[in-house]
């Protein structure tokens, strides 16, 4: 570059040179009748002279001029070469008052114009990524070749490592549902919602996808695995509850219908139809009695009035309150033992607990004539069980037997007058007491049902006895 601008300042020098050698001739021509000849020759001479002096000094002072240019404008130079290549930090150096330093001074007004540019936007892209990353839903976003172009947390999570930037979305994800929608916003320019099932195990995603504006598409998926599953629940609850009482409520217009129709019916067939009778409306009376239960500790509102309590305590009472019913049945209920470890227990919620347990244990393992109940301290709580050795259950009903209506034997859980709801009481309220529930059984050796409750923290005084239950 500075020989380039030395030869451009050294040309013009030289077109100067000759500009003022012709104008001289003129001049001489014009004058050459007036002027003596030895004065014209010596003029020319001296002319020639000059010229060449002023060349010897014009040459250093346009190779310095030349090279302080060139300096100048290598450094313009490298200066847009680094914010070309994206360093926006790059600045000049500015120097004097001439035309270069005014564009110096510009080129970095721009560059510090370019630099808070950038760096808003980085920054409005770095929230963005932060927000998309935390939603619930996962994000893709795809080019209009079909490319991927961005995912969020959620999406690689549910994808894997197989969802990349700049890979082919059908080479990721392999659920038709969510292409088709990709596809569809791609070529039509319109939303497109769909449900995908097979995107990851178990789970389900209604989908939205809709065009960019600068050309893609956006997919939005939103997991429903909980909603569908709550809607399934509440679907099968009010089959399960139509039906239950769909039962009695037949039965009992039945033999109605049958007491109506014919008033010549005898005084022992009346009175085992009104039995019949009867026996339906108790069940009926107990479903929706466990319906009432189940509402209330399944409630957000539901409260326990816990209290310090002892283990013993606990197992007493449930044997004692229990006592008469299974005198009745013929089964012996025995006490192997409690620890006198406080617990945080609510007096009304564990009796119904007990209940619930020792009535399953009575239908379910009464041919065994015995039942146990007991309980054994662990580091900070109290297990508690209830055990019969009757038929047992098969290991894969355990993980269900807490569930609302499930039965392992429905003919004979109707035959002994259950709603299939005791044990989802007896869950709720455990879980509502800090603790956890199970079920351990093996088949012809009888079942035992488990929970355990939080020990208790506060300490009371040495004379103080277990709160009596109170009434709701």
């Amino acid at each position: 570059m500075t020989r380039k601008v030395f030869i451009k300042l050294l040309g013009l020098f030289v077109l100067l040179q000759v500009f003022q050698t012709i104008a001289m001739e003129l001049i001489l021509r014009i004058f050459m009748e007036r002027v003596p000849d030895g004065m014209l020759h010596r003029l020319g001479h001296e002319a020639l002279w000059s010229g060449l002096i002023a060349l010897l000094v014009a040459l250093p002072l346009a190779a310095w001029a030349a090279s302080g240019v060139t300096a100048r404008l290598q450094r313009v130079v490298d200066f847009a070469r680094r914010i070309a290549e994206g360093d926006l930090s790059a600045r000049l150096a500015e120097a004097g008052n001439d035309e270069l330093a005014a564009m110096e001074g510009a080129l970095n007004r721009t560059a510090e114009r370019l630099d808070l540019n950038f760096a808003e936007i980085e920054s409005r892209r770095n929230e963005l990524a932060v927000i998309l990353d935390s939603m619930q839903e996962a994000v893709v976003a795809v080019t209009a070749e079909g490319q991927v172009r961005w995912a969020n947390a959620v999406m690689q999570r549910i994808a894997g490592t197989q969802i990349r930037v700049g890979r082919p979305l059908v080479h990721s994800v392999r659920d038709p549902e969510l292409l088709a929608c990709v596809r569809g916003a791609l070529q039509q320019g319109e939303v497109h919602c769909g449900r995908a099932s097979s995107l990851a195990p178990g789970r389900i995603f209604e989908i939205n996808a809709a065009s960019l504006p600068s050309g893609g598409a956006l997919a939005v998926l939103h997991d429903v695995t909980r909603i569908e599953a709550a809607e399934k629940s509440r679907r099968d609850f009010i089959a399960n509850v139509s039906h239950e009482l769909r039962t009695p409520l037949t039965s009992i217009q039945g033999y109605v219908e049958t007491l109506v129709e014919g008033p010549k019916t005898s005084p022992e067939t009346m009175r085992e139809f009104l039995g019949i009778i009867q026996k339906n409306a108790a069940r009926m009376n107990r479903l929706t009695e466990d319906l009432l239960a189940l509402a209330s500790v399944e409630s957000p509102d539901y409260k326990l009035a816990a209290q310090p309590m002892r283990a013993s305590a606990l197992v007493e009472d449930a044997i004692e309150s229990l006592g008469g019913i299974v005198v009745d049945s013929g089964v012996e209920l025995e006490q192997t033992g409690a620890p006198d470890a406080l617990v945080m227990a609510d007096p009304d919620a564990m009796n119904q607990v007990f209940g619930n347990l020792i009535e399953n244990a009575l239908k379910y393992g009464k041919s065994s004539k015995r039942i146990l109940v007991g309980a054994r301290e662990l580091e900070d709580e109290v297990e508690f069980f209830v055990q019969d050795f009757g038929p047992g259950i098969a290991s894969e009903h355990l993980e269900r037997i807490f569930e609302r209506f499930y039965r392992v034997d429905k003919a004979r859980s109707r035959e002994s007058g259950g709603t299939g709801l005791g044990l989802a009481i007896v869950k709720h309220i455990v879980l509502a007491h800090g603790g956890r529930v199970w079920a351990e059984s093996e088949l012809g050796a009888g079942a035992a049902f488990h929970f355990t409750l939080p020990l208790a923290r506060e300490i009371p005084r040495s004379d103080a006895q277990p709160a009596a239950p109170s009434t709701r």
